[in-house]
């Protein structure tokens, strides 16, 4: 018993698989990787369990980047937060979503060397659950740097191209 070859059968489609697909699907493909997790090491102090990006996708110094958390069920949160429901707890998003704030100004030339931490956090907003096996696309862009110390980033959180949670972030420099 021999096997049909799938290419021929594919010009009976009514749309071409490859080529037809909504942009919502094409968005779904693999993008490349700006950042790897190692090289995400070597610029933010964090570790785990709270290294929250693994990997940057869109990345320009002193203006804006976007980067992927993958959220898997093997995180120390969900032991507690719920088990017999696991949601990312909010404050978990906005960390990550800080972070790759960090990367913005972290490659900034001319920044003093320090560590950059909370300073306030202004309308955030959570718009849906995030569970494991999800995956949040976090987008920053630096609204204003003042005095080198002083900062404010406007951060966007998605999963599957719906919004999870906004707002501004702001920061400052310890000595």
């Amino acid at each position: 018993m021999g096997c049909t070859p799938i290419l021929p059968l594919l010009s009976l489609l009514p749309f071409h698989p490859t080529t037809d697909l909504p942009l919502t699907q094409a968005s779904h493909a693999p993008s490349e990787t700006v950042l790897n997790s190692e090289q995400i090491m070597g610029l933010l102090p964090h570790r785990y369990p709270f290294a929250l990006v693994d990997r940057v996708l869109e990345h320009e110094p002193g203006v804006r980047a976007v980067a992927i958390k993958n959220v898997t069920l093997n995180e120390p949160q969900f032991q507690g937060h719920f088990p017999e429901r696991p949601l990312m707890p909010g404050v978990l998003i906005v960390e990550a979503m800080a972070q790759v704030g960090g990367l913005i100004v972290k490659q900034m030339p001319d920044l003093p060397a320090g560590l950059f931490v909370f300073a306030g956090i202004d309308g955030v907003r959570f718009r849906r659950p995030v569970t494991p096996g999800d995956q949040l696309r976090i987008s920053c862009e630096l609204v204003s740097l003042k005095r080198q110390r002083f900062g404010k980033v406007r951060a966007e959180a998605t999963v599957d191209g719906q919004l999870v949670c906004s707002g501004d972030l702001m920061f400052s420099m310890l000595d």
